[in-house]
């Protein structure tokens, strides 16, 4: 079935897919690019035959090895085959190919759905790592990681819960995996990681929030979630270093009546107009972007912004901000400064706001 995907005026560029027309840096994203959890605990034999392994070009009878040991009936040694594949994974890009080719997926994945959390959080974070080579993406969505990378993303550990949302973005890299994502459920999770987790947590969260909800099915679904609430506190802080994450995120899903309706039930206005005041230049661009594009056929929402107060600060803006940031403030103070008379009638699913 054909994904449906939003071709709207105000998308960013992201992880090289462009998405538009407001100057985004990607580096406002988590680039989940691997695992960041402790390795081993004390030199043992194991560790420094894996370091060995790591230092040279034939670590092929090694990989075989540990993929056989994965099967094993000992836990101990299942863990142990895990954690060194993961740390393989994790510091050769050649050797992802090489531990996929070997067979390791299937048994990794099984693993995820452990009731072991170390274990667990192990099998994860290896995928997650085989995940960031692009030819080990489409390998590991058709060998049956996503449910178990969801389940884990509601069981786990902390660190299971980032390395699952990571794995899970690298996935849905792949166009085809980003429906498939959204149908097993992964987003009301994320949604709640990224309400509840700490610091790298959000980040993950919203990284693979960002790139699912590129598709519209997606969207409505974080809507459903109640994504605006913890969106707009996030946005609201401006000490919580999610401003920008919080607001690219937003400025994807106000292309939808759905997403535009809650944000405003969610206060989003205020936040969004104290940005404008307040915020950084890249911060008050994406901000006044996001207002434009829900006060351009909607004279309910023009008039909230208006009587916030908005359009001192956004002649501010239209002298002092970036290029884009001017025009959108131009553009926006035009709409607010329209008679009612000249305005098309606005969105009736919107104006019941």
């Amino acid at each position: 079935m054909a994904m449906e995907k939003e071709n709207q005026e105000n998308n960013y560029s992201y992880t090289g897919r462009s998405f538009g027309d407001v100057n985004d840096d990607s580096s406002t994203f988590s680039e989940c690019n691997s695992d960041r959890s402790g390795e081993f605990t004390s030199a043992t034999s194991q560790s420094r035959r894996l370091l060995i392994a790591c230092a040279t070009e034939d670590s092929d009878d090694l990989i075989h090895q540990l993929v056989s040991d994965l099967g094993s009936c000992s836990i101990d040694e299942a863990k142990q085959a895990a954690m060194e594949i993961r740390l393989l994974a994790k510091n050769k890009a050649e050797n992802r190919i090489k531990i996929a080719k070997a067979g390791a997926i299937k048994p990794l994945i099984s693993l995820i759905s452990t009731s072991d959390p170390q274990l667990q959080e192990y099998g994860v974070t290896a995928i997650l790592n085989l995940s960031l080579c692009d030819e080990n993406k489409e390998l590991i969505a058709s060998s049956g990681a996503i449910r178990p990378l969801v389940w884990a993303l509601k069981t786990g550990t902390a660190t299971t819960k980032e390395n699952a949302a990571c794995a899970l973005f690298r996935l849905s890299q792949v166009e085809e995996n980003k429906v498939a994502i959204g149908r097993s459920r992964a987003i009301p999770l994320l949604v709640s990681l990224l309400e509840t987790g700490g610091f790298r947590a959000k980040k993950d969260a919203s990284t693979a929030l960002y790139s699912l909800c590129t598709v519209k099915e997606n969207k409505i679904r974080a809507v459903e979630a109640g994504i605006m609430k913890p969106l707009m506190e996030l946005m609201a802080d401006f000490e919580s270093n999610m401003v920008d994450k919080s607001a690219f995120l937003l400025s994807l899903l106000v292309s939808i009546p759905e997403a535009r309706k809650a944000m405003v039930e969610e206060a989003g206005i205020p936040v969004l107009v104290e940005i404008i005041e307040d915020g950084l230049r890249k911060q008050k661009e994406i901000a006044a972007a996001i207002l434009l594009q829900i006060c351009e056929d909607n004279l309910v929402y023009r008039a909230m912004v208006a009587r916030e107060g908005a359009i001192p600060p956004l002649v501010a803006l239209s002298q002092s901000g970036t290029d884009r940031g001017k025009q959108k403030a131009e553009a926006l103070i035009e709409l607010l400064r329209q008679p009612r008379s000249d305005v098309p009638a606005a969105r009736t699913s919107d104006v019941s706001a």
